[in-house]
């Protein structure tokens, strides 16, 4: 293919430009008993795939259903009749299960398996999971979870290794960097098939800052600087504050739009997006814990700061963003509300796919901003950076979601099923119409950055080169703030989001509840043995 998206630093002039301009580069756009057959070569199956439906429609259930018969590539068939194997996922509208059930179903009717879902809330999915394997009652052979929680899954014997057949046909050296070895993997043995590649970065409503009036109110306010994207948080804290009583195309202008309601850990990586470039050291690895006694950083002034920061700002939000937990913050976005939001890739893929996106040719991308200083955990003070220079900390937010087949499939004998169904939804071809259209997943894979890709399904060409810079400019930041994989890692982060929300709502001052976030976490780490989690944080930081 030709043009690849993988390094490609993006400026302001090239985000705004990407989104202003899209509008001129979007068109309108075998098994036995079946009548169809499965194509024959990767880009015949990629052309049709990636024409169902093609830019501007959200794709039905029989879309969906379409795409898993043509990305069919098991070899199975028949050899599992009177199987079931048991799939725990999330429940989420319009991803995950919902789609992974109408594109299993070519599976199940070529291999004679029966599939049985368990759904389950986002956030209720880690407690479920963890709940099982603290009891041994394993009621799922596949668990859809993430990298964060191999301690949990991997680190106490849940899982099954992945035989070579499956990473033969999932093509596993296609997988970005990122998700690479040690991720997916425990003891030198792999576990994961891959299935998303996440982190947050910021999202911009490009025609609210290519907006001459609103650049000239910006001046005349005593706006500091050109009224443009913000690169720094004090720029997006100033560009909210602003925003806030104004009206754009009719509608009230916010600012950044923040997640802020507890959500069983997963609202924990909005708080730490807010963060990372206050609390990411290039000095350490370490932002999270002191890797020698895992003493927690969570308590010190970075973070102080920076929820700080959102409790300074919430007046200036919509109202009751206090119960905003991501999909509602998701949502807000596409339907125009907020210029500014950190959230996973999910949002590039939805803008022009989602029935209920209204900001086509409004949007553009970038990392998440930086800070001109930041703290040092070793010192215990501020280090400040050159003139002009800032300190950029992509978050790296979960580090997408996998497939995990369990060791309790091997002993109820579906293994080789579950295997054969994880591999199905976790194909190459399937995982690129997974990433370009509504799914819950990003790109994930080296080839998903193949600009061809996108303009096939309609893309803007523009809008989608800044996109996918934006993702890769955040997985392979030198500095990005990667998070441990030990046992309990979503207990602190439940712990976390619970004290931050706390404070944000005026329930506590913020040092109040960051402290009592930090005891609790202290708790945590001795429940898990604290000498075990300082070898596994420290594995886990490459140290």
């Amino acid at each position: 293919m030709g043009d690849r998206i993988l390094r490609r630093p993006i400026n302001r002039r090239t985000a705004l430009k990407a989104a202003t301009g899209a509008a001129t580069g979007l068109y309108a756009w075998g098994l036995p008993g079946k009548p169809y057959q499965r194509a024959r070569a990767q880009d015949d199956v990629l052309s049709q795939i990636l024409a169902i439906p093609g830019a501007g429609g959200q794709p039905t259930e029989a879309d969906m259903e379409r795409v898993g018969e043509l990305c069919l590539r098991s070899t199975k068939q028949g050899a599992f009749a009177g199987q079931t194997v048991s799939f725990i996922g999330l429940n989420n509208v319009g991803g995950h299960n919902n789609i992974f059930r109408p594109m299993s179903r070519a599976w199940e009717e070529f291999t004679g398996a029966t599939i049985a879902w368990i759904d389950v809330p986002q956030n209720e999915a880690f407690p479920k999971v963890q709940q099982s394997l603290a009891t041994g009652e394993i009621e799922f052979d596949i668990a859809e979870g993430g990298a964060p929680w191999e301690g949990d899954l991997l680190g106490r014997g849940h899982g099954s290794a992945m035989p070579d057949w499956v990473k033969e046909q999932i093509d596993i050296d296609d997988y970005v960097q990122l998700l690479k070895a040690p991720v997916g993997t425990w003891d030198d043995v792999t576990y994961r098939i891959s299935i998303d590649g996440d982190c947050h970065n910021l999202n911009f409503r490009s025609d609210m800052y290519s907006n001459a009036d609103l650049a000239a109110e910006w001046t005349a306010s005593g706006g500091e600087g050109d009224w443009a994207y913000p690169t720094s948080w004090p720029q997006v804290q100033a560009h909210t504050q602003f925003l806030h009583g104004k009206q754009f195309d009719g509608t009230d202008a916010y600012g950044y739009i923040d997640v802020i309601k507890p959500g069983g850990g997963f609202s924990w990586y909005f708080y730490a997006s807010r963060a990372t470039a206050y609390a990411k050291n290039p000095a350490s690895p370490a932002w999270l814990f002191d890797p020698e006694t895992m003493k927690p950083f969570i308590n010190n002034p970075a973070f102080t700061r920076a929820v700080q920061e959102m409790v300074d700002v919430l007046e200036f939000q919509p109202p009751d963003q206090l119960n905003a937990d991501l999909l509602v913050t998701f949502y807000q976005f596409l339907g125009g509300t907020g210029a500014m939001c950190a959230h996973w890739g999910d949002v590039g893929s939805n803008v022009y796919t989602n029935d209920q996106s209204i900001v086509q040719d409004k949007v553009s991308f970038s990392i998440l901003p930086g800070s001109a200083d930041v703290y040092n955990n070793a010192t215990g003070a501020w280090d400040t950076l050159g003139e002009g220079e800032l300190n950029f900390s992509p978050n790296e937010a979960y580090i997408g979601w996998g497939l995990y087949v369990m060791q309790k499939a091997e002993e109820r004998g579906v293994s080789e099923a579950a295997w054969d169904l994880a591999a199905h939804l976790g194909g190459k071809d399937m995982s690129t119409w997974l990433a370009i259209y509504p799914s819950g997943f990003q790109p994930y894979r080296n080839s998903h950055f193949e600009l061809e890709y996108w303009t096939d399904a309609g893309y803007p060409a523009e809008y989608t080169e800044v996109f996918l810079a934006s993702q890769s400019d955040s997985y392979n930041h030198p500095n990005g703030a990667i998070e441990p994989r030990i046992p309990g890692i979503f207990d602190y982060y439940i712990a976390a989001e619970e004290e931050m929300a706390r404070a944000v709502a005026g329930e506590k001052s913020v040092q109040e509840a960051l402290d009592a976030a930090a005891t609790k976490w202290e708790e945590i780490t001795d429940r898990n043995g604290r000498d075990e989690q300082i070898g596994l944080y420290q594995a886990s930081l490459g140290m």
